[in-house]
């Protein structure tokens, strides 16, 4: 059990139907939005309990949680299987190669549901997990989008690729832009770690590298705002073909 914090994140949770065993609410806290999510709560038959802001500090570890908190089974991750087997003709999937920062991982979350895809893949070892941060970042994504914790990164690439998704990898360095290939059918975004990039074997195993574009002395984007880049893209193209 994980404490969710915000009111965002703990409304998405109970939109849903995420399982919580109970909301807490500083005492004193009113406003519309706090009504809301009393009468939220009590449709799904999950308590809510009035507390001390202190108390509540202490339940969730943190004073940055807008006065509410809930705690919440934690998101069980997907199967990378499953969100191959959802793809259709048209699947688009986010593969992170060793994100880090907690707040990049849940804007890419964010901009991934926003974008139309089934899901995200991430490493279990050397990367950020479905932290209460993260969820807190997507805004309350996280409860809506799948995401599939994998051991072998690489491996679940070519799992991919076996599945008739082409695999589009964001590096700097490279010649195609990211408006040079077509992203209209089944397509992987890869994207690396923050200040480092793509693995070389990561590398490796994409059929495309392109890069975005850029002016000025920074020639890199972070890496949320360029997978938002990426994902909009494949939005784009799909509309203009008339590709749902």
């Amino acid at each position: 059990m994980n404490w969710l914090t915000g009111f965002h994140a703990i409304e998405e949770a109970l939109n849903a139907a995420r399982p919580l065993d109970r909301v807490v609410i500083a005492r004193g806290r009113h406003g519309d939005r706090v009504e809301a999510v009393v009468r939220l709560a009590k449709t799904r038959g999950v308590p809510v309990r009035f507390e001390d802001r202190q108390q509540l500090d202490r339940l969730a570890r943190t004073r940055d949680h807008q006065g509410i908190a809930a705690l919440v089974a934690a998101k069980p991750a997907a199967e990378l299987e499953d969100l191959l087997r959802a793809k259709g003709e048209r699947g688009l999937l986010v593969a992170l190669d060793g994100i880090e920062d907690p707040h990049n991982l849940g804007a890419i979350v964010r901009s991934s549901l926003a974008a139309g895809a089934q899901g995200v893949i991430i490493p279990e070892r050397r990367a950020v997990g479905l932290s209460d941060t993260v969820e807190r970042a997507s805004a309350g994504a996280l409860a809506h989008l799948p995401v599939a914790r994998v051991k072998n990164l690489v491996r679940a690439m070519q799992q991919m690729k076996d599945a008739g998704y082409w695999l589009v990898g964001l590096d700097e360095r490279a010649q195609k832009r990211h408006t040079d290939v077509d992203l209209t059918g089944a397509v992987g975004i890869v994207l690396g770690r923050e200040g480092e990039g793509l693995h070389d074997l990561t590398k490796k195993t994409c059929d495309f590298l392109v890069s975005i574009p850029t002016s000025g002395p920074v020639r890199s984007l972070n890496v949320s705002v360029a997978a938002g880049v990426m994902l909009f893209e494949v939005v784009r193209q799909r509309h203009a073909r008339g590709v749902t």
